[in-house]
Order: C-alpha cells, then sequence, then structure tokens
C-alpha cells in the first residue's frame, strides 16, 4: 500500500524573489488597465520604454560586476521598478524621460549601492525624483482624462509625439492638461477657494476624474496583496490612516480653504505609494512599530510638500526622505528578544 505523505503544516511555504515580484505585478494589472482605459495608449508605451531601458541598464552592470545574469534578470525586480516608474510619468513623456530615470534607477540607486538587496532607497522613486527635479515642466503635460479629451489621439499619434516631442494633430494645450492636484495647487496660489478651484471639469466625485478609479483598482491589488501576505497591513493602514485623520479636521473647519480628505487619497499617486512603494521591504522599515512610524512619517511628508513645497504630488520625495530615517526607526523600535529584558 502507497501512503501520501507532506511536509508537516508548521512547515512554511517556500517564497522566491521571482515569486513575490509576479505577485506584485499581477496586483498592479487592475491599475494599469485604468489608468491606459482613462489616459490612452501612451501609459502603455511608457511602460514598454521603461521595461527596455530598465533590463538594459540591470544586464550591463550584471556584466560589469560580474554577477549571475541569468540569475538576476529572471527575478522580476528590475521590471517592478519599470512599471511603478512608468506610472507615475506623463502618458506623452518623451522617450528619453524612461532611459534617465531607468539609469538612475537601476545604475545608481540599485547597482551602486550593491544589487537587489541593498540598496538603501526605492529605485523607482530615486528615478522619478531625478525627472522631477530636473524636468519638471514635463508633469504639467498629462494627458485628459478620457472623457475631457478634445482631440483623440490615435496609437501613431500617441507614438509620433513620444518619440519626436511634436503635437502633430493640435498644440499641447489641446491633447494636455494639468492633474487634479496641480489644478489646485495653481488655484490656491491665484487666491480661488478650494470649493471653486472644484468646479473644475478635471475634478471627480471626491478626487480626481478618472484618478479616483484608477486609486480604486490600485487599492484592489493592494488587498490582493494583503490577502497573499506578500505586504503587511501596516504601512497601508498608517499612511492612508494619518492621511484621512490629519485631513479630516482641516477640512470640517475650513472647507473652503482644505481639500476633501478623500481628494488626497484619491488624486496623485497616494494610494500606488500606500500599497507598492511604501512597502518595500529592502528600503523601508521591518520592525511592526517602525512600519507604523514609516508609513505615517510618509503621509506627513506628503501632505507637507502638497501644501509647502513645489511639487504638487510629492509621493517621491516623501518615500526617499523616510527611506533615508529607515534604519534608524529600526534600530529603536526593534521589538524585545524573547528570554531578555527589555
Amino acid at each position: 500500500m502507497k501512503f501520501s505523505w507532506s511536509g508537516a503544516p508548521h512547515v512554511p511555504a517556500q517564497t522566491s524573489v521571482a515569486g513575490v515580484m509576479q505577485q506584485v505585478l499581477l496586483a498592479l494589472t487592475p491599475g494599469v488597465i485604468a489608468l491606459t482605459w482613462f489616459f490612452g495608449t501612451g501609459v502603455l508605451i511608457q511602460l514598454v520604454l521603461a521595461l527596455v531601458f530598465a533590463y538594459l541598464f540591470e544586464y550591463l552592470m550584471l556584466r560589469l560586476r560580474k554577477q549571475p545574469v541569468a540569475l538576476f534578470l529572471s527575478d522580476y525586480s528590475a521590471a517592478v521598478t519599470a512599471v511603478l516608474f512608468a506610472l507615475c510619468i506623463p502618458p506623452l513623456a518623451p522617450w528619453w524621460i524612461s532611459l534617465i530615470g531607468m539609469f538612475f534607477a537601476m545604475v545608481i540607486a540599485k547597482h551602486l549601492y550593491g544589487g537587489l538587496g541593498h540598496n538603501r532607497f526605492n529605485p523607482a522613486m530615486v528615478g522619478l525624483a531625478v525627472i522631477l527635479i530636473s524636468f519638471p515642466l514635463i508633469f504639467t503635460h498629462w494627458s485628459p482624462p478620457r472623457s475631457l479629451a478634445e482631440t483623440q489621439l490615435s496609437l501613431s499619434h500617441v507614438i509620433s509625439i513620444i518619440f519626436t516631442g511634436n503635437p502633430i494633430v493640435a498644440g499641447w494645450d489641446a491633447i494636455t492638461m494639468a492633474t487634479p492636484l496641480d489644478t489646485l495647487r495653481t488655484g490656491s496660489a491665484r487666491g480661488l477657494l478650494v470649493t471653486e478651484v472644484r468646479t473644475a471639469s478635471v475634478f471627480g466625485d471626491y478626487g480626481g476624474l478618472g484618478w479616483e478609479w484608477v486609486a480604486n483598482w490600485y487599492c484592489l491589488g493592494g488587498l490582493w496583496l494583503l490577502y497573499r501576505r506578500v505586504i503587511h497591513w501596516r504601512v497601508p493602514l498608517a499612511l492612508l490612516g494619518t492621511v484621512f485623520i490629519l485631513t479630516t479636521p482641516l477640512y470640517l473647519f475650513d472647507p473652503d480653504a482644505n481639500p476633501l480628505p478623500l481628494q488626497h487619497i484619491f488624486s496623485g499617486a497616494t494610494m500606488l505609494a500606500a500599497f507598492f512603494i511604501a512597502t518595500d521591504p529592502v528600503s523601508g522599515c521591518s520592525t511592526p512599530k517602525g512600519q507604523l512610524l514609516f508609513g505615517c512619517g510618509v503621509a506627513i511628508l506628503l501632505l507637507v510638500i502638497r501644501r509647502w513645497g513645489a511639487y504638487p504630488d510629492g509621493v517621491a520625495f516623501a518615500i526617499l526622505v523616510m527611506n533615508m530615517f529607515a534604519p534608524l526607526i529600526d534600530r529603536y523600535t526593534r521589538p524585545r528578544v524573547f528570554g531578555h529584558p527589555g
């Protein structure tokens, strides 16, 4: 008689870097589809460009450092970095934006620190921060939501714009517009009330038109990662909860001067950061208390930058600043070792 056998129930399932990265990419898929639906096929082209440049620099650096090329190219870490970067740049950004961003992400932020698992800063956010600082005007040329586009661009037009920088079918004003956060920031600088700014067509029910749906799908993907135990609940809860807790009293006190709390959560890259960027196990915190503090810190910095900084969103800078403090936070939030005094 043959008996079936298996490992004991207390033996944890085997995980791998490639397996985790594949699940992250799968969880990002609904958000990618939604972003493409609302903002056009330029999203997909930016994804392809970022992936090509990311793997090119990954290959070159692995050969230069004499590391096993096949092993590291197949772990999907470069793909996750590329996708996160591409989702944060305008769909009609010129092709060389991905080239520069991926150079700083893969070469500077990843391999010069020792490669996978040794990077002190989130590579995708390093690449994004360099682009934000060096070419801020590009981020004012976002594609309008599908329902607000004056000109419907074909795939050939999109490709031509990305690779030549020339809006053939119309001027930039006809095919691009400011994001909801940029509109809110510009209106506030002109002395307009938030309630007046929110009458613009770019705003939806509680966030940006189209943006709020994209954020919903990011949230769905993030919840799936929580269910699969790829990420932990502490960072997303701390980040989103802190944003909501800090902005709610301000909105209730003076709604004419302060946006809806959900405006901050469902506009820009807040939801993407909460589930997919701030949860990076390498550049973030590893202790339970540290993860809560990390999420709170990102939320506070995000709101500070949006209110007083030079950039309408600020997710990249908030993440990078907290990456810098992550080792210190972990050091002072280490749990007590069993059998030792606290």
